[in-house]
Parts: C-alpha cells; sequence; structure tokens
C-alpha cells in the first residue's frame, strides 16, 4: 500500500505526523501528496472532499514546499447548508466553492451555487474547466480541516453590516486597508501553531428606520453584567417607551468566548454605541484601533498560560499595524 493510500486510514494527526515523518525522503512525500490532491480539487461527492481534507492536513504537517499553503474549510453557505472551500493565508479563495443540498440519501453539491477559483499552482486546473460530471449523493459526513496553514491569527469582521452613514467610511477602510495590511505583514510564522484564528466580531449601532435600529449602551464594566442582566438593568436607566423607540440594547463593551484548544479558535464580541458614530472619522479610527489593540492583550493575556504561543510578538505586530491605519 503507498503513502497515497495509506494516510486515509489513519485518522489520528499525532499518529499522521509520525507516520508522515517516519519516509525518509519528506521532498518525495511532499510532492506525492501534492499531485495527489490536484486530482481531488474539483471534488464531486463527500468521500472525495474528505480525501481532499486529509490532503491538506498531511501537507500542513511536512509542508506545502514552494506551492501554496491552502487549507480546507467546512462551513455554512447563507442558506444554512454546509459549504466547503478552500483559502490561502490571505483568505483568499482557490479551487472548489462547494455549497451542499441534503437530502434524504445524504448530501450532493449544489452546482448552481457552487463556484471555481484559479490557483497560482495550478494554472492547468482552469476556471472555464467548469464542466464537470455530477456527482451522486453520501450519507458521509463532510470533514473539516483538524490542524491548519500560518496565517494572520486575528481576523476581524462584523455582526451585520448596518451602521450609520458616519462609520461607513471608516469600515470601508477596516475591510480594505486595515485587515489586508494584516493578512501580508503578520508574521504567522514566527509566533508558533497553538492558536489559528481569534476572531474580532464587531457590532456598530444603526438607525436605519423604526422598525430597524439597534443602538447599544454600553455596560458598566466593573458590574460584570451576564446577559440574562442586560435588560433589567436597561429598565433602570430607561422606560419601556424609550427603550422601543430608540431600540436600546445594554452590552459590555467587550465579550471573550473560550478558547478551544482542538480548533485554535476564540471569538471576542466588541460593541460600538451610537456616540462613536458621531466623532469625526480619524478619531472613529483611532477609538476602533485602541478597542481592538486592548482586546488582542486580553486575549494574550488570558492565553498565555494555556497556549505554547508568542503572544508578546503578535501583539506587538498587530499593535503596530493598527496604529499606523490609525494615523493613514
Amino acid at each position: 500500500m503507498g503513502i497515497s493510500e495509506m494516510i486515509y486510514d489513519i485518522d489520528d494527526l499525532q499518529q499522521l505526523r509520525e507516520y508522515l515523518y517516519g519516509w525518509s525522503d519528506v521532498e518525495k512525500v511532499r510532492t506525492a501528496l501534492f499531485a495527489d490532491f490536484l486530482k481531488h480539487v474539483r471534488y464531486q461527492n463527500a468521500a472525495e472532499w474528505n480525501r481532499a481534507v486529509r490532503l491538506c492536513e498531511c501537507l500542513a504537517i511536512v509542508g506545502w514546499g514552494d506551492k501554496e499553503p491552502v487549507e480546507a474549510v467546512r462551513g455554512a453557505y447563507f442558506n444554512g447548508n454546509p459549504n466547503t472551500f478552500f483559502v490561502n493565508r490571505n483568505a483568499e479563495p482557490r479551487f472548489l466553492d462547494a455549497v451542499w443540498s441534503n437530502r434524504k440519501a445524504g448530501v450532493a453539491i449544489d452546482y448552481n451555487l457552487s463556484s471555481f477559483h484559479k490557483s497560482p499552482d495550478a494554472p492547468f486546473v482552469k476556471e472555464s474547466d467548469a464542466e464537470v460530471a455530477i456527482g451522486d449523493t453520501q450519507p458521509i459526513k463532510l470533514s473539516h480541516q483538524r490542524n491548519w496553514i500560518p496565517k494572520n491569527p486575528i481576523f476581524i469582521t462584523r455582526g451585520i453590516a448596518n451602521c450609520y452613514e458616519n462609520s461607513k467610511p471608516v469600515i470601508e477602510s477596516l475591510e480594505k486597508e486595515l485587515k489586508p495590511a494584516l493578512n501580508i505583514r503578520m508574521r504567522p510564522e514566527l509566533y508558533g501553531g497553538a492558536i489559528n484564528r481569534i476572531v474580532f466580531n464587531c457590532s456598530f449601532s444603526f438607525y436605519d428606520n423604526y422598525h430597524c435600529k439597534t443602538n447599544y449602551i454600553i455596560a458598566d464594566e466593573s458590574l460584570k453584567l451576564k446577559q440574562k442582566d442586560f435588560y433589567p438593568a436597561l429598565l433602570e436607566m430607561f422606560s419601556m417607551k424609550e427603550i422601543e423607540d430608540n431600540g436600546y440594547y445594554l452590552r459590555n463593551r467587550f465579550t471573550y468566548g473560550p478558547f478551544k484548544s482542538d480548533t485554535g479558535m476564540m471569538r471576542v464580541g466588541v460593541v460600538f454605541e451610537k456616540e462613536f458614530s458621531e466623532l469625526p472619522a480619524l478619531r472613529q479610527k483611532q477609538v476602533l484601533g485602541e478597542y481592538l489593540i486592548h482586546a488582542a492583550c486580553q486575549c494574550a493575556k488570558r492565553l498565555s498560560k494555556r497556549a505554547d504561543y508568542d503572544f508578546e510578538l503578535m501583539v506587538s505586530d498587530f499593535s503596530s499595524i493598527v496604529q499606523e491605519w490609525e494615523g493613514a
């Protein structure tokens, strides 16, 4: 049995690591894995996707060499159906991005909602080669990659797209300037492998109309309020009519979720009140930057004893990039 088949029989990552490094010529192993991976980038069913995931796990172990590393991700599409895709360290899509439909007999790719993206390492696998046979339905659970490639560990996203008009330029700058700068200039190879991603989920106040509005009131941090405490505390500050008319919601400025060592993930919520959007654009950037840096420092403090990771260097790099963005 060759290496390309043996890896599918080993499910434990540590055993897989030992098996792969048991071969004397790692470069030969890497070449064989990548050649097999290219055969599965147009996966047509769940079994083929799962094989592609295992190949990505193997390549994350032995390294991708001179090829662009990609990560196999299983997520959810807008309609809630499974979504599988490959991304590089800059979150750019590669190869087949598939949306699946759930059927009685299992899962099958919905090709009407799926798309294909080119890769610099496989120019012969073209987007124009989109005519592929419709894959079969299989009662197989879709796998997800359990290890990860080095990438910017801090991912900034938004809960919903709504915000006040005065904040739109700042948020656009966040998306188009700060996030790409973090992807390019952070140095994940130097920090270690314990952290996959720390997700900062930013929620901004907004008022689109009377029926679509949210204005956050920031709770006193010293009170350490829980979810169940927010509305009773809000009623002590405003009448029910004021709460309804203005769409008030009491929230903590920062919410830190648990760190999951198996996925290397942690989620942090950052909330912005209406008054934030009334500030001049430059001041909004400065405040936003201050909050992000504070959250990064707090995450480092919370995780420093749990994860073997150079948090000091990570926070230093992050702070430097954010502060440069603040003044741009």
